[in-house]
């Protein structure tokens, strides 16, 4: 048995944001790149349901869509604990894109099951997993909290609206991962550190298939005002300041 954890490259959550080239283009300048949290706890869970498998499940495999620049992303995957990892050789530029790229470079690889994170922390566009489902065939299973090994598959758990949904599906199927499904993301150790550089990292070419969407520019938000401090005993003060300028009632 074989997981695939897609991994996205994704700047540090500190960094701060800037647009050059006409606000058409972000800066990378003194990025600091790493990978994609959720993407990170579903490896995590990959390699705690391989270790627990008793043999079962052979490898672990990390794959991401990008140039040669998220290499070390792939080769940090590596250090946590991934068998193996594949850069399909091209610039992410959507979604769709990105999903058919991999579904492309993946397609007789033969794996049963395949762990996204339910969004990337840049673009927050919640998309890929449910794309690449659809460009494999596969079936897909969404915000999913809690995954075990079963006897002819897995049992799946997620949340739902006013609780949580148990579900039984057999493999091979795609689950788009969130928050719950590993407690805390692995760090890599020095030794996981040294053996990373002698793992596997495969280059595959990419597929021709046009972004279905792009960036005009990009925007920052407005600053936010000072914060106004009101006395607890004017409380008419509070319902003009509300009213008049939050215009929140």
């Amino acid at each position: 048995m074989k997981i695939l954890v897609l991994v996205s490259n994704v700047p540090d959550t500190t960094t701060k944001v800037k647009f050059v080239d006409g606000n058409k283009s972000f800066d990378t300048t003194g990025v600091q790149w790493i990978i994609n949290p959720w993407d990170e706890l579903a490896l995590t869970r990959a390699l705690e349901l391989k270790e627990s498998s008793n043999g079962v499940i052979e490898k672990v495999s990390v794959i991401s869509v990008g140039a040669k620049s998220v290499e070390p992303t792939l080769r940090k995957a590596l250090a946590i604990g991934a068998d193996d990892a594949i850069r399909v050789d091209v610039d992410a530029q959507d979604a769709y894109s990105v999903a058919g790229n991999i579904a492309e470079a993946i397609r007789d690889e033969n794996f049963d099951l395949i762990l996204a994170g339910i969004e990337s922390s840049d673009y927050n566009n919640s998309a890929v997993g449910g794309m690449l489902s659809e460009f494999l065939g596969l079936p897909s299973i969404s915000s999913v909290t809690s995954i075990e090994m079963a006897e002819d598959g897995f049992s799946v758990k997620r949340e739902i609206e006013g609780g949580t949904e148990l579900l039984a599906i057999a493999k091979p199927f795609v689950a788009i991962v969130q928050k719950g499904i590993a407690i805390n993301p692995r760090i890599p150790s020095m030794r996981g550190i040294m053996m990373a550089r002698k793992k596997p990292l495969a280059i595959k070419e990419a597929t021709a298939i046009e972004a279905m969407t792009e960036f005009d520019h990009f925007e920052l938000p407005e600053a936010k005002g000072k914060v106004k401090l009101i006395d607890a005993e004017n409380a008419k003060e509070l319902i003009r300041l509300l009213h008049e300028e939050a215009k929140v009632i």
